[in-house]
């Protein structure tokens, strides 16, 4: 009788194990749906049959996300890196992700950034940041690896960057910190890299309003009632070297003006070389081609923001022969321009705007100024 007692209390204790460690084999698991995606494809979303989510990133990696409380799969692919919710203490190394978990109201997820305070002009990433919310832990080449095991770092989000550095990423893995490389900027179409906001709402349980953040900005889009308005469109900005530096023709910057109804002057310019979106170009050959330039966009994002026509033509006196110059069609981006991956929609209907001069009285724009 007491053997019998024993027996099965023992059985009772095993199935309690079994039933807690779960019992589906990973390779037993139905997808049930995918993510809906418009745009984005450089990243795509499997929903399984237990309630867990496959992301794959394109030459990136898999990631298996498992809800709160729930125990992984069994025997999970050893490619597939396990996240298991909540996804909390983030280091983010990826700048242009910072708007979209701001956008979500998750910056709690986040405890650590790539970059210091100074260097983020979102407001509530750069306030966070002064708090001590979000503590600056090294650049992505060289992160502070005993603060990140400190606070107990549950993701490193990193972009494509991480790959010239090579040793780094394999450290932070190295001492069980898991990288999520993001390819955002890959993406060539704009929306593209704003969807990528569904993705870090799956991390942080908020697909809902990432959906509805992500739809803002189509109805943006919609909303353009000129898709050709005729206008050439030069966007650049001047070098401490005195060279223009543009956007390749098939940046996704590009793309923006010709989805707001412009025509950018360059074309077919820098498509295979480097990885780099921009192109540097010496002034007279910039001059020869971007002269008779409808509109002119400086990119103060990256150069020091410029108020005055003066100023610019402090750049290059050869800017005083220009066609935007003389009719005074020369605008400026705001130095969050390349932040802000969660409104491309909307920096594209003011793009239009301005093709279009459906300005009413304003001469500033949310994205743009003009030049006086």
């Amino acid at each position: 009788m007491k053997k019998f007692s024993l027996l099965l209390i023992l059985l009772i204790l095993l199935s309690s194990c079994i039933q807690k460690s779960g019992t589906k084999e990973f390779s037993d698991l139905e997808a049930v749906g995918t993510m809906e995606l418009m745009y984005a494809q450089q990243f795509g979303v499997e929903y399984l049959a237990d309630g867990c989510s496959l992301i794959t990133i394109n030459e990136s990696g898999r990631f298996l996300i498992v809800p709160e409380g729930q125990e992984s799969p069994l025997n999970v692919d050893s490619d597939i890196t396990v996240l298991r919710k909540p996804i909390n203490n983030i280091y983010l190394a990826a700048t242009s992700a910072m708007c979209l978990f701001d956008s979500l109201d998750a910056l709690t997820h986040i405890t650590m950034s790539g970059t210091n305070a100074d260097g983020w002009y979102i407001e509530n990433a750069r306030l966070a940041m002064k708090r001590g919310d979000i503590l600056y832990a090294g650049k992505y080449s060289a992160p502070d690896y005993e603060m990140l095991m400190l606070k107990k770092c549950g993701l490193a989000i990193e972009s494509t960057m991480i790959y010239h550095t090579p040793a780094v990423k394999e450290k932070l893995e190295n001492v069980g910190i898991s990288v999520l490389v993001e390819r955002s900027s890959y993406e060539t179409h704009p929306l593209g890299r704003t969807e990528w906001i569904k993705l870090y709402g799956l991390l942080v349980d908020k697909e809902k309003e990432a959906e509805s953040l992500f739809n803002e900005q189509i109805e943006y889009l919609e909303e353009i009632n000129s898709n050709d308005t005729g206008k050439t469109v030069a966007f650049f900005y001047i070098s401490s070297t005195g060279n223009a530096v543009v956007r390749k023709s098939g940046d996704y910057t590009v793309k923006m003006i010709e989805l707001a109804g412009g025509q950018y002057v360059f074309t077919d310019l820098g498509e295979n070389e480097t990885a780099t979106g921009s192109v540097n170009l010496e002034m007279e050959t910039f001059y020869a081609q971007a002269k008779e330039a409808d509109i002119i966009i400086y990119n103060s994002s990256i150069d020091s923001e410029i108020r005055t026509i003066e100023e610019l033509l402090s750049k290059s006196h050869l800017l005083t022969d220009f066609k935007a110059v003389k009719n005074g069609d020369v605008w400026c981006t705001n130095k969050n321009f390349f932040q802000e991956t969660t409104e491309f929609g909307l920096m594209i209907s003011d793009m239009n705007r301005i093709f279009t001069k459906n300005l009413g009285d304003l001469d500033q724009l949310n994205f743009y100024y003009i030049l006086r």
